[in-house]
């Protein structure tokens, strides 16, 4: 990617986020403080939009992305991003669409660039929760699903 990136850093619920764009687009939500700030209006915007999301006013994402990725995990990432709020689906049911295993999906979602926003979180394995990449781990999952009123599915 050439030019240069922005950065912000929010608080939220789950710790703090590091939110980098650039060319015009999303390109990473990372666990943690990051860089120094360098904003610009897309990231101002994805700032409001991931607190509007964690507040409960916000369904669903509205931004330009760009994650980093293979075909293959860009394929998982767009599945996911299909999955509406307060509902789930497991690997199995990703990796039956697209003729692939279960844990090939799982290291796709490991991967996911853009956590909360392509909401891997919403991915659970057939027998459970199964795992999650970002700080916390499967604690940080079960928050978000929490969040969405997918909690029943947790029961």
């Amino acid at each position: 990617m050439t030019g240069a990136l922005s950065y912000v850093t929010i608080d939220s619920p789950i710790g703090w986020l590091t939110l980098t764009a650039g060319e015009g687009a999303v390109t990473n939500v990372d666990w943690g403080r990051g860089r120094v700030a360098r904003s610009n209006c897309l990231l101002a915007k994805a700032a409001r939009q991931i607190g509007e999301y964690f507040e409960g006013s916000r369904n669903e994402f509205n931004l330009p992305l760009s994650p980093a990725g293979s075909e293959f995990q860009k394929s998982v990432w767009d599945i996911i991003r299909e999955i509406p709020f307060g509902e789930t689906c497991t690997y199995g049911g990703i990796a039956h669409r697209l003729g692939v295993t279960p844990q090939a999906v799982g290291q796709a979602c490991g991967l996911n660039p853009i956590p909360v926003i392509i909401p891997c979180h919403r991915v659970l394995s057939a027998a459970g929760l199964g795992g999650f990449s970002g700080q916390g781990g499967v604690e940080t999952k079960v928050s978000l699903l929490k969040l969405e009123g997918a909690a029943s599915l947790l029961i």
